[in-house]
C-alpha cells in the first residue's frame, strides 16, 4: 500500500496549505478543527488514485480531492448534530466542542468551500465535476433522510437498507473515483466503470463500518462503539438478525430497539451484540461484505488500465474489506 501512503501524504500537504483559520474565527476554526481530526483520508485518496491510474497525475486532481474531503467532513458535522454524537475520530464533535449553531453554520460554509475547489479547472472540466458533485451531494442527503426515517420504523427491509447506504455512503466513494477519471479526461464508459467499482466498494465499506460499530475496538474505532444500537439504527446486522432469529430472539431485538427498553446503554449494546452473534447475523454481514468487494473486483477487469493499476485497485479493496479497528 506504499502508493496509497504517497497519495495520502500529497493530499495532507495540500490540505495544510488550504485549511487556514481566517476571520471570523468562530466560523473557520471549527472547519480547521474537523479537517485536522485525522482519519485515513480514503475518499480524497481515491480521487488522486483515479487520476493517476487513468494517465493524469495526482497533483492535477488535488483540488477535486479537497472538494471530496471537505464535503465528506461537512456531512459528518451535520450527521453528528443529528445523531447527538459526542465523539468523532476519538475527539469531541464540533457541536460538542462549540455549540449546535456553530456546527450548522460552519458546516454550511464547508459545503460552499467544497464547490469553490472546482474553480481550479477549465470550464468543461468544472462543469463535469460540478454536475457529478451536485448529483452525489443530493443523493447523500437523501440517504441521510432514509437513515433518519428508518430509526422510527420497524418494517425496514434489507433492500431498503442497502439502498440507503448506497446513497448515504457508496455514491461518494464512486464519485471520488470518477472525479479522478474526469480530471484525466477519460471517456464516459471508463468513468462509469470506475464509478461502479467505487460504489460497490463503498457498499462493502459501509457494511464493514456498521459491523465495526458493534464489534470494533473502542480504543481505535474513533467513534462511540455501539452508537448505531443506541440510536435504534436498522443496520444489516439488525435486519439479518430479525430474519434469522427465533421467535423469542426477534421479540427481544424488537424490545431492545424500541423506546420501551430501559436497561441502559451498556446493557442494550451488549444484549444486541450477543443476539447478532447467536443468530449468525454477524457472520452473514461479513459474508455480504466479501460479496460486494468481489463484485467491485469484477469491474476492474473492464478498465483499460495497466495490470499494475488493476492490482492497485484490488489491493485497496482487500485492505478495506479486512479493516479490523
Amino acid at each position: 500500500m506504499d502508493k496509497l501512503s504517497l497519495y495520502q501524504q500529497q493530499f495532507l500537504e495540500y490540505l495544510a496549505q488550504n485549511n487556514r483559520v481566517v476571520e471570523p474565527v468562530n466560523l473557520y476554526e471549527p472547519i480547521h478543527y474537523i479537517l485536522n481530526l485525522g482519519g485515513k483520508r480514503i475518499r480524497p485518496i481515491l480521487t488522486l488514485m483515479g487520476a493517476d491510474i487513468f494517465g493524469s497525475t495526482p497533483e492535477e486532481a488535488l483540488p477535486a480531492a479537497l472538494a471530496v474531503e471537505v464535503f465528506h467532513n461537512f456531512s459528518l458535522v451535520h450527521d453528528d448534530i443529528m445523531d447527538a454524537a459526542p465523539l468523532r475520530r476519538g475527539k469531541a464533535t464540533v457541536h460538542t466542542k462549540w455549540d449546535i449553531n456553530t456546527g450548522i453554520l460552519s458546516g454550511d460554509a464547508m459545503l460552499i468551500q467544497a464547490y469553490q475547489n472546482f474553480e481550479a479547472y477549465a470550464p468543461e472540466l468544472f462543469l463535469q465535476l460540478a454536475k457529478l458533485f451536485s448529483k452525489t451531494a443530493l443523493e447523500v442527503c437523501e440517504g441521510q433522510q432514509y437513515d433518519v426515517d428508518f430509526e422510527t420504523r420497524s418494517d425496514v427491509t434489507q433492500d431498503e437498507y442497502l439502498h440507503m447506504i448506497t446513497f448515504k455512503t457508496a455514491v461518494l466513494v464512486g464519485a471520488a473515483f470518477q472525479m479522478g477519471a474526469i480530471v484525466a479526461e477519460r471517456d464516459q464508459k471508463e468513468q462509469e466503470a470506475i464509478y461502479e467499482y467505487g460504489k460497490l466498494l463503498g457498499i462493502a465499506f459501509q457494511l464493514q463500518d456498521d459491523y465495526l460499530d458493534a464489534f470494533g475496538n473502542p480504543e481505535t474505532f474513533g467513534k462511540q462503539v455501539g452508537g448505531d444500537i443506541i440510536e435504534n439504527k436498522k443496520t444489516y446486522l439488525y435486519l439479518k438478525a430479525i430474519e434469522l432469529g427465533s421467535t423469542s430472539q426477534k421479540k427481544e431485538l424488537l424490545y431492545l430497539f424500541s423506546d420501551a427498553f430501559d436497561g441502559g446503554a451498556v446493557g442494550k449494546i451488549e444484549n444486541a451484540k450477543q443476539l447478532f452473534i447467536e443468530t449468525n447475523a454477524a457472520e452473514a454481514t461479513q459474508k455480504l461484505i466479501k460479496e460486494y468487494t468481489e463484485k467491485a473486483f469484477e469491474k476492474v477487469d473492464t478498465l483499460a488500465i495497466s495490470q499494475e493499476n488493476k492490482q492497485l485497485l484490488i489491493d485497496f479493496g482487500v485492505y478495506l474489506m479486512n479493516r479490523r479497528v
